[in-house]
């Protein structure tokens, strides 16, 4: 069966992406017996340093594969495959990113189909072996976006619950919206993740407003704000490692998942 592309998403910096990727992931892998495949699309390469990735080898990076399918068109699953490494600590394989992906719109914008190239790069030839493949999106409307949810099959929107991070998702869900009418009309629904949850007033008051406005689309899973979040990235250790709050949210958030979208491959 085809692996179940997600992209994780957010034109807004900060809001938990790399985060819920990297525990999303290890937590689909770790607990639930899931093969998994990590995505950085992401000129800052967070997700890569999450990984431990130090740049010592000579793999194609996310940037080259990009930048060999402009030129050729085609590229072949050997040359994808080859890319992949695999963090044993997670028990998930991933595919890095470098601050050179920041160019990668240039070559985009010569490209016929450019919208279409990462969907190329991620064919099931290559993704048949897994079950879940997460994107890490960079916080842009731009063409690796549009990339993104052209391969994707399901976005999950990571909101920081705030006033101003929900008055943001309104460009975002357009945008979604154009995409499964022009070029992939297989994406679903978006799924809204609440991020950085806290005690306050303001926090209250936002999932309020994400439930009034999304209703089924808003997951369940709550994302509480914590320190131990910084500390899972500075150990490289993913969060559902451990005996931690978030941990056990992440946790809950890969069976709701499975749940949710689970019966659908």
């Amino acid at each position: 069966m085809p692996a179940i592309k997600i992209a994780i998403a957010n034109q807004k910096g900060g809001v938990g992406k790399t985060t819920t990727t990297m525990n999303l992931g290890a937590a689909l892998a770790l607990h639930n017996d899931k093969r998994v495949l990590l995505v950085d699309l992401d000129p800052q390469a967070n997700l890569s340093d999450y990984l431990g990735f130090d740049g010592s080898d000579d793999k194609p990076t996310m940037t080259q594969l990009i930048i060999n399918t402009c030129q050729k068109g085609v590229i072949s699953p050997e040359e994808v495959k080859l890319s992949i490494r695999h963090n044993e600590v997670n028990n998930v394989d991933y595919i890095h990113s470098d601050i050179n992906l920041a160019s990668a719109d240039l070559y985009m914008l010569r490209a016929l189909s450019k919208e279409t190239i990462l969907k190329r790069i991620l064919g099931d030839s290559v993704t048949d072996n897994y079950d879940y493949v997460l994107l890490d999106c960079l916080p842009s409307l731009g063409n690796l976006l549009l990339n993104a949810l052209t391969a994707a099959d399901k976005m999950i929107v990571p909101v920081q619950t705030q006033k101003f991070s929900i008055d943001g998702l309104t460009a975002l869900i357009s945008l979604h919206s154009q995409i499964t009418v022009t070029l992939n009309s297989s994406l679903s629904k978006p799924l809204i993740l609440p991020t950085m949850v806290d005690n306050t007033k303001v926090s209250r008051s936002a999932l309020e407003t994400l439930s009034e406005k999304y209703g089924e689309s808003l997951l369940e899973t709550r994302i509480h704000k914590s320190v131990e979040a910084a500390k899972s990235s500075e150990t490289g250790v993913s969060l559902c490692r451990n005996k931690t709050k978030l941990g056990e949210e992440y946790r809950a958030l890969a069976i709701e998942l499975i749940e949710k979208i689970g019966g659908e491959k």
